[in-house]
């Protein structure tokens, strides 16, 4: 399974809302940092490794979709940082983590 990229307000909008219907999994992603690097392969790990397929999972550039990144914590009402995930049901945060705590271990844990 892999996970999509967005870069919109609007994209992110519709995650949301579709996360009434389906739970959402974000990964706010920081091309600039170590530990965000990490976490992105971290990501990638639990993604070839039998995920849930009963969610949708997508990753957001921080730096280069600000907005968006605003927007999710504006939404959400989670304090940005990054790297940093985020589970959404119902147009809601379930759970989320950041820096060195986004692992594909915990996220089996959480998720699975």
């Amino acid at each position: 399974m892999e996970w999509r990229e967005i870069t919109t307000v609007e994209e992110w909008d519709d995650i949301l809302n579709k996360s009434s219907e389906k739970d959402q999994i974000i990964l706010k992603h920081s091309t600039t940092c170590p530990v965000s690097t990490n976490a992105l392969e971290e990501y990638e790990a639990y993604l070839q490794d039998q995920p849930n397929e009963n969610i949708d999972y997508t990753l957001v550039k921080v730096r280069e979709s600000r907005p968006v990144s605003n927007k999710i914590e504006e939404d959400l009402g989670v304090k940005h940082e990054s790297p940093q995930i985020i589970y959404i049901k119902d147009k809601a945060k379930y759970w989320s983590t950041t820096h060195w705590s986004v692992t594909k271990a915990h996220m089996k844990a959480v998720i699975d």
